[in-house]
């Protein structure tokens, strides 16, 4: 994920991060409620409001605009009290309120907790609220609900701190009977409205500079309920968000197509309630975030940052759920193909067959002011984007789409071999070229993330351990792809490929007084010592020498790098740490199921189960059991719970998509649908855990369900039911 300053800044500081110049969310009381569907989506506080404090990032967003930047609640002039909120399940959200005492001359007294204020909503192109008030009191009751409104039009990148020095223009607001409409045409030319109605008329509208405050009388005979309903749709250049839905309907419609979903995929069953409850949530959460947008379904990468397209993102996600379904596998390939890099642009980081980084929609990207249209700042996509074309093909054994994909996939190998590697040495380099790009370009694209022992900066072209290792599988896995459309020249050519670039891996990254792997090579191609996390990637794409992966092994559990409650992405003792940066000491759920796969890849068995159990204690102290995009890597300090980084999207794809690779790494399962065959590597199972079940597991045209049991320090799995052919066999 980038990082995000200023346009006034130099290049390498414009990006997509969640680290402003301001604080964001930091200071909020407790958790927010995120609420979303598609592309859009409701950000707000524990009690259901939109601020004046803009700088906390709430609001309702639609394709990176923000359509409500305040929403305020009042009972007769005075805040109501929260009584408890949930935004659990992320389509919709609740919020309980009472009164405080309720005194209004000519009005019957209402004693404090004696109303009930239930505010539900749910997001379905527009954003639908239902507020209900329930009376306790033995006696009627009258009381004012008062409203108010407004609506900034900030694109996102403002919102988390992004300067500009001019701005389009806004309408004066309107307000007419039972809607009220703000309006807003900016640089880009694009009109944008937010048009409010509500369900009842209200008592009264009135504008108020930039603000419109509404207001109902409520009468309420004693232990009466009543509602009032009120739906907000953002407008872009008059095309309404809004089918025609009602609020009943909305809901049931999400509803059962969150139950399709979990239908769809592999039901896990396991004897730890815990731990199932850690499954679920991440599976609502991948839904919630699964997201039709760009030409098809795309998994976006996190609310609230990144409601958007993320090459990188995305394609390690639906790897992650490889297991679950294919579906999230497929139709991303399909919108990045449709999407890959066609010429040279500079401007963009675009090169032919480059998968891109991302795509925003907001006012700045369509006026120009940002090259997100899309943006192609990433050097790890395009091999993700092979990795998951031969990995889905693993699993489903679909020749056919696999065919309809080789166009891309070929574009993809040919820049890996010459705008990846445009110095020729065999490994693939990146350098940003875009006047308003990232610095850096893989995965830890924070602007500091590659830096020297010294504190310096490593200058470009810069070659990611990470990324040659991604290569590596890509071209391994690939060429098992092209040996099953009996294309064996081709295959051998990657597998030779392949075995050249691990050489050079071993030759150019080891560091033996270290005994680890250096993280990068800068522009002198001289070795970035810094002590990093990105090494443990390559233990997962198999790239490591058996000795040396034993090295690295016992490396990451050292204090200064395993910091109690996973692998910190940079050690302790560098002059760059800081547990509070965004990658320069923080910890990452998805980094580290990467590295725990990659373990367990290595026979590393207790070690993979250690990481485990490490990222699982972490889930327990979350908000529903939800993994975030990142912690704060602070030392684990007993009865002291994981300390969050306090810009953290949440739900993150990659975070929510973790617990199933951390599951399918101790059950040892990998399918190879090309060759009929499920294998199971050396299942274990820690002591939290004794039984697991997989029901619907799909490989190829078979479906299966197991159980997997452990029994001291052996686990066992057997075959409950199988439908079709597909054999199963434990590797020894």
């Amino acid at each position: 994920m980038p990082d995000d300053r200023a346009l006034a800044q130099p290049p390498d500081f414009i990006s997509s991060s969640p680290v402003p110049r301001v604080p964001v969310v930091s200071d909020l009381p407790g958790k927010v409620l995120a609420v979303k569907e598609g592309e859009t989506f409701l950000y707000t506080d524990v009690e259901g409001n939109l601020s004046d404090r803009r700088e906390l990032g709430l609001g309702l967003y639609h394709k990176d605009t923000r359509f409500l930047s305040h929403f305020g609640l009042k009972i007769s002039g005075r805040d109501p009290i929260l009584l408890s909120s949930s935004a659990e399940r992320v389509y919709v959200s609740h919020v309980d309120l009472t009164n405080p005492d309720l005194y209004d001359e000519g009005r019957a007294d209402v004693p404090q907790h004696s109303l009930n204020i239930r505010r539900t909503r749910a997001v379905k192109g527009s954003f639908f609220e239902r507020i209900r008030m329930k009376n306790y009191n033995p006696f009627p009751i009258e009381f004012d609900v008062d409203l108010t409104f407004g609506a900034d039009f900030a694109d996102i990148f403002e919102v988390r701190g992004l300067s500009r020095e001019t701005r389009g223009n806004y309408e004066p607001p309107k307000a007419n009977g039972r809607s009220v409409e703000f309006a807003y045409t900016g640089e880009d030319g694009i009109r944008r409205v937010t048009r409010i109605s509500f369900g009842v008329k209200p008592k009264r509208v009135e504008v108020r500079g930039d603000l419109v405050e509404v207001s109902f009388t409520v009468r309420l005979a004693a232990h009466e309920t009543k509602t009032i309903g009120l739906v907000v749709e953002p407008v872009i250049e008059g095309e309404s968000t809004n089918g025609g839905g009602v609020f009943d309907d909305v809901v049931h419609e999400l509803r059962h197509s969150y139950e399709d979903w979990e239908r769809e995929c592999t039901q896990i069953r396991t004897d730890n309630e815990l731990f199932n409850t850690l499954i679920t949530r991440g599976l609502r959460d991948l839904r919630a975030l699964y997201t039709e947008m760009d030409g098809g379904g795309v998994i976006a990468a996190g609310i609230p940052w990144y409601v958007a397209t993320f090459g990188r993102d995305s394609l390690i996600t639906s790897h992650q759920m490889l297991m679950l379904s294919p579906r999230p596998a497929k139709e991303t390939l399909q919108v990045l193909a449709g999407l890959q890099g066609k010429v040279v642009d500079d401007w963009r980081d675009e090169e032919p067959g480059k998968i891109l980084h991302e795509i925003r929609k907001g006012e700045l990207a369509r006026s120009g002011y940002l090259p997100h249209t899309p943006y192609f700042g990433s050097a790890d996509a395009t091999p993700w984007f092979l990795i998951l074309l031969a990995q889905y093909f693993r699993w489903t054994n679909d020749l056919g789409f696999v065919k309809e994909m080789l166009p891309a996939a070929e574009a993809a190998l040919e820049w890996i071999d010459v705008f990846g590697d445009a110095d020729g040495d065999g490994l693939v380099e990146y350098r940003s070229r875009s006047p308003r790009g990232l610095r850096n370009h893989g995965w830890k694209d924070a602007h500091d993330s590659v830096i020297h022992t010294n504190g310096k900066l490593a200058e470009p072209p810069i070659a990611l351990i990470e990324v040659q290792a991604y290569v590596y599988m890509a071209k391994t896995r690939m060429a098992d792809v092209y040996g099953a459309l009996d294309d064996f020249e081709r295959s051998v050519q990657l597998k030779d490929q392949a075995t050249v670039l691990r050489r050079k891996v071993h030759e150019a990254f080891w560091m033996e007084d270290q005994q680890y792997y250096a993280g990068a090579l800068d522009g002198d191609k001289r070795q970035v010592e810094t002590i990093v996390s990105n090494p443990g990637h390559a233990l997962y794409c198999g790239v490591l020498e058996q000795g040396r992966a034993e090295a690295i092994s016992r490396r990451v559990f050292e204090p200064d790098l395993f910091s109690g409650w996973g692998i910190r992405t940079m050690s302790k003792a560098a002059t760059a740490y800081n547990p509070m940066s965004y990658h320069n000491g923080t910890v990452w759920p998805h980094d580290n199921a990467l590295i725990a796969a990659g373990l367990k890849r290595y026979g590393q068995i207790e070690e993979t189960n250690r990481l485990v159990t490490a990222l699982f204690e972490v889930a327990q102290y979350a908000d529903y059991m939800r993994l975030p995009e990142l912690f704060c890597g602070f030392t684990r300090r007993t009865p002291s719970p994981p300390v969050q980084y306090p810009v953290a999207c949440s739900p993150q794809a990659w975070a929510a998509g973790t617990p199933f690779l951390l599951l399918q790494a101790m059950l040892g399962i990998s399918a190879l649908a090309h060759l009929n065959l499920l294998t199971v590597n050396k299942p274990h199972l820690p002591p939290w855990l004794n039984e697991v079940e997989l029901r619907n597991l799909r490989v190829g045209d078979s479906t299966l369900s197991l159980a997997f049991r452990r029994e001291g320090d052996m686990t066992s799995f057997s075959l409950l039911e199988r439908t079709g052919d597909v054999r199963v066999v434990m590797e020894e």
